[in-house]
């Protein structure tokens, strides 16, 4: 392959993820040549201004936003959750019993997690890069790719190909380039379909996040600046496509049932929108010359809200293999940097997709002697601190060997 001609890494995929990782490592690596391929004309980033999805951002997230310079841009919307309440009851339930409430506080008395509008994020991490020299951007979409003993060539379907060392692939669950390298997926269908909407409220939420665990999936109440909150709500398909297909007055009908009245008269301040819910984790996240992060490497459950936090992880951990590859004289994408990367990355993906499929079986069901029991555990928890303290630390991703971005340093 002519190394004149192709940049240092290819990503393909310019939503979250790919522009993060992408903006990390022009930041990090002077004179670095990025080439990222999105099919959209202006970018992922040109997001609808009506988008509806609100992301739970754990503080872990939050500083690796804030070390590639997105965080003030999103600041000024992003609402800090004080507290986390969770219930488990029956739909039509006379009264909802809170079995656990907790203070959403790090350590270091920080909050622990922060709800973001998925627009304006995307928004801000396509306008920094944009505003990046060192990038190009391709207005294509990848087909596949090949590699030999120095780089890899991605196949472009508007024809011709890009070169590189390495190749990352964020393109989101269904992904063209980890389909090419031959990495199969474990997994599943929940036969449950996401229901996300903005609302209003007449009371203010106080900056409390509430889990309502139903029997047909959780429904979660993300507050939002002002007094609005996200709705992400998983259900029954089957009843999904009768909730989805009513008019708004009586869509609001049906969020009301799950919503409670402690905030007062509710409405609805914007579109709805649905995905089917499934489950999948790659069996590898690396090939020759090729590294997969984001939803194309896992796909969870958004019962606890964790998927981009755990595409951000991705993020972090392949920055900062690669940067210290290069910074060595190494090619980025090198053999033993991908291993590294893959070591690090496995585990806590593997067992975060696994924990919260769990979560998602146990709380979605109505077996009277499951419920008893789970109920029972919310309550042990509830009176024990200590638990509560180590929860919260780990949804808010500041556990373990973490990678320098996630503690907000710079590369």
């Amino acid at each position: 392959m002519n190394a004149s001609k192709r940049a240092d890494i290819i990503i393909s995929g310019g939503s979250y993820a790919g522009l993060a990782l992408a903006l990390a490592l022009t930041q990090a690596l002077e004179g670095v040549a990025i080439t990222v391929i999105d099919p959209k004309p202006g970018g992922s980033g040109q997001a609808l201004p009506d988008d509806p999805r609100a992301f739970a951002l754990s503080a872990s997230s939050q500083r690796l936003l804030e070390a590639i310079g997105i965080w003030p841009a999103v600041a000024e919307i992003a609402q800090p959750v004080s507290e986390i309440e969770i219930t488990d009851s029956e739909l039509d339930a006379g009264i909802r019993p809170t079995l656990l409430t907790y203070t959403n506080m790090t350590d270091d008395g920080d909050a622990a997690s922060f709800i973001v509008p998925g627009g304006p994020l995307l928004g801000a991490l396509d306008a920094a890069a944009r505003a990046t020299d060192g990038f190009i951007f391709a207005t294509d979409r990848a087909t596949g790719y090949v590699t030999d003993d120095h780089g890899a060539a991605v196949a472009l379907a508007g024809g011709g190909r890009l070169e590189a060392s390495l190749v990352v692939a964020a393109e989101g669950r269904r992904s063209t380039l980890r389909e090419a390298a031959g990495i199969k997926l474990v997994a599943w269908d929940y036969e449950q379909t996401g229901i996300v909407v903005t609302v209003s409220h007449e009371r203010a939420h106080g900056g409390r996040a509430v889990q309502h665990f139903l029997p047909s999936g959780p429904f979660a109440i993300l507050p939002l600046t002002g007094n609005r909150s996200c709705i992400t709500w998983s259900e029954k398909s089957h009843e999904a496509r009768r909730i989805l297909a009513l008019d708004d007055q009586s869509f609001l009908g049906e969020v009301g049932k799950r919503f409670g009245g402690k905030l007062g008269r509710v409405a609805l301040t914007g579109r709805r929108a649905s995905w089917p819910l499934s489950m999948h984790l790659a069996r590898s996240f690396i090939a020759p010359r090729l590294a997969l992060i984001g939803d194309t490497a896992h796909g969870v459950h958004p019962i606890a809200g964790q998927g981009l936090n755990l595409g951000l992880r991705d993020v972090a951990a392949l920055a900062e293999v690669v940067a210290e590859a290069m910074r060595v004289g190494l090619e980025p994408g090198n053999d033993e940097t991908l291993r590294q990367y893959e070591r690090w990355r496995r585990f806590d993906s593997t067992l975060s997709t696994f924990a919260f499929d769990g979560l998602n079986r146990l709380f979605s069901n109505d077996w009277a002697v499951v419920r008893a029991a789970r109920d029972v555990g919310l309550g042990i928890v509830d009176r024990l601190p200590l638990v509560k303290r180590m929860l919260v630390s780990e949804a808010a991703g500041v556990t373990g060997d973490l990678p320098r971005l996630l503690k907000g340093e710079a590369l």
